[in-house]
């Protein structure tokens, strides 16, 4: 009998893990539906890429201003800042791992809706 319910057990164990979606909280809590730079690109960038990206470090692109983070996004190759946020050219960018896909939409969707300044 014992033998029942521990094969319970870890049969809704296992159909729990394997039914639970794969959006975490961080990924569903932060979607934008019109972003700006100013309300939401601008501290995107400033939280993650300015500490290296500035003049004074003199990594660039520098990403310090809305005009620098434009001209980074529609850089061609592994220059172009979406390309490297997403990992699909070059080393990924921040260095320090992957943003959540959530923050990395938004940043698209910036782009995809003309870079809206504000």
């Amino acid at each position: 009998m014992k033998k029942v319910y521990v094969l319970t057990a870890v049969l809704i164990t296992g159909i729990t893990l394997f039914s639970c979606e794969s959006k975490t909280y961080s990924d569903l809590a932060g979607e934008v539906a019109n972003p700006t730079y100013n309300a939401n690109v601008k501290g995107i960038i400033q939280n993650n890429c300015v500490g290296c990206h500035n003049a004074t470090d003199n990594q660039e692109p520098y990403l310090e201003t809305y005009n620098e983070v434009k001209n980074a996004c529609e850089a061609p190759g592994n220059k172009n800042l979406i390309c490297r946020i997403q990992g699909s050219c070059g080393d990924i960018m921040p260095t320090s791992g992957r943003m959540p896909s959530v923050t990395i939409k938004i940043i698209e969707d910036w782009k995809l809706q003309g870079y809206l300044e504000n």
